[in-house]
């Protein structure tokens, strides 16, 4: 692997050095770019694992509006999860009623959209280690969501992301900082 990697550097180089002294930076810049996207493509060929990314988590004040994109608005109280669509409908999810236990990691989901496009938003409950929230679609992809908490990092937060139209609900994961699986909800149509 050493040895590959230093080939493709060697011949980055010289392919640097070869190129027309009149190449801008946008083209060195693309070289650079191509030799790290081969570089990485090989690393994972090699069966080494890609580093788990954790999503930060946006801290916020009680009732801080936060404009979650293309017209929808979320705020969190210490009583739960607000939400608001682009017709101002107001909604509400508890975090105290008794309908989610939050002893244990837990997700919930709730969506709402039309042909244009979906919004997703839900709790992440049950751990203060919480590190992603991810959606994967039936075709597979996977989207990450932002992730929303109160200060002093509770044991609850709210996340939401945006995704094309879709048949069916995408399955939700909420992963630890280090990339454990903590709680999923499987894919369903509807």
């Amino acid at each position: 692997m050493k040895k590959y990697l230093t080939a493709v550097v060697a011949v980055a180089a010289v392919a640097t050095l070869a190129a027309p002294a009149t190449a801008t930076a946008e083209t060195t810049a693309t070289l650079a770019t191509r030799t790290t996207v081969t570089s990485t493509a090989t690393a994972v060929a090699a069966g080494t694992k890609a580093a788990f990314a954790p999503t930060p988590i946006r801290t916020v004040r009680p009732g801080e509006r936060v404009d979650a994109g293309k017209g929808w608005t979320v705020w969190l109280t210490r009583q739960g999860k607000y939400w608001s669509g682009p017709d101002g409908y107001e909604n509400f999810r508890s975090v105290v009623d008794g309908n989610i236990d939050r002893s244990e990691p837990g997700v919930s989901h709730q969506s709402e959209g039309d042909q244009n496009g979906v919004f997703h938003s839900g709790l992440y409950y049950g751990t203060r280690n919480a590190g992603r929230v991810e959606l994967t679609d039936a075709d597979g992809r996977k989207t990450a969501a932002t992730l929303v908490a109160l200060p002093g990092r509770s044991d609850w937060g709210v996340w939401y992301v945006h995704t094309g139209p879709s048949e069916g609900s995408p399955a939700v994961a909420l992963y630890d900082r280090s990339g454990k699986l903590l709680a999923d909800l499987p894919a369903w149509d509807f």
